[in-house]
């Protein structure tokens, strides 16, 4: 089962206010009353605090106290503003590779309510050649990270590993072999729309060609990694409503058994 850590957040939330908001109100005066009530009876003895001091808060409200701030300010953060992630496959290579942590813009393509995931803030849509992160159309409690190359109402197609938008090819320059250990992977620049990305194809594979049209609110993407990417393709097309921010940098790359790689800590996505 996936852990849904914004749910967590929403819940730790609600019940640390709560608590502490209740005890507040309703207890917290009366605690100091019977404290000051207690302080005099016992005036001639020496206290902890002088003046007399409140009867100590139950656990349960001084934990709810201290985290409400904390949580809140977490919550806030990571479902307006950014949001970090862990790249777990090779499908964005040579964009992104195994174990880039980058950090998401959460408003790039509007304000969302977190868990609900209603937009109440229309800020912007995605365009040809964002890297976006959004929920998993098959499996929407798993994110995703993917290259849009088609927007409602362009024509998608794909003819011999070319890209094609709208009756028009994207402009591939050929950079040569991207590993020698993988003869067969090729890497070249794609023009998309002036945004200039590397990708990978693998000759050997085939191409398999298609012509598609993007319905409205919906959004065709592909992974950098042509040939070893599972995307549109194969699942269709990404609803608006599941969209969750576009990438922005890279702000650590780690993974078990290696160690970091510190040249693409601050790398620019695009």
């Amino acid at each position: 089962m996936d852990f849904d850590f914004e749910l967590l957040l929403v819940v730790l939330t609600f019940a640390t206010g709560i608590i502490w908001g209740i005890d507040a109100l309703f207890f917290a005066s009366r605690r100091a009353a019977a404290g000051q009530a207690t302080a005099e009876a016992e005036a001639a003895e020496k206290t902890e605090m002088e003046g007399g001091p409140a009867r100590k808060e139950p656990l349960l409200v001084e934990y709810a106290r201290f985290l409400f701030p904390v949580v809140l300010v977490v919550l806030v953060l990571r479902s307006f503003v950014a949001e970090p992630f862990r790249i777990p496959s090779g499908s964005m290579l040579p964009t992104l590779e195994v174990g880039d942590f980058i950090l998401v813009n959460k408003f790039a393509y509007g304000i969302r309510l977190p868990v609900a995931h209603t937009r109440v803030v229309d800020l912007g849509k995605p365009q040809r050649g964002d890297v976006i992160v959004f929920r998993y159309p098959e499996n929407p409690s798993v994110d995703y990270i993917k290259r849009v190359v088609g927007v409602p109402g362009d024509e998608i197609g794909y003819y011999n590993k070319v890209l094609y938008i709208n009756g028009k090819p994207a402009e591939q320059t050929p950079l040569g072999p991207y590993d020698p250990a993988f003869p067969n992977v090729k890497r070249f620049r794609e023009n998309l729309d002036g945004v200039e990305h590397d990708i990978l194809i693998n000759v050997m594979y085939p191409a398999g060609d298609f012509i598609v049209k993007v319905p409205e609110n919906r959004y065709f993407v592909l992974g950098d990694n042509r040939d070893n990417s599972r995307d549109s393709r194969y699942w269709g097309f990404v609803p608006d409503e599941n969209l969750v921010g576009k990438a922005m940098i890279i702000w650590m790359n780690w993974q078990w058994g290696h160690w970091p790689k510190p040249g693409r800590i601050g790398t620019v996505i695009h």
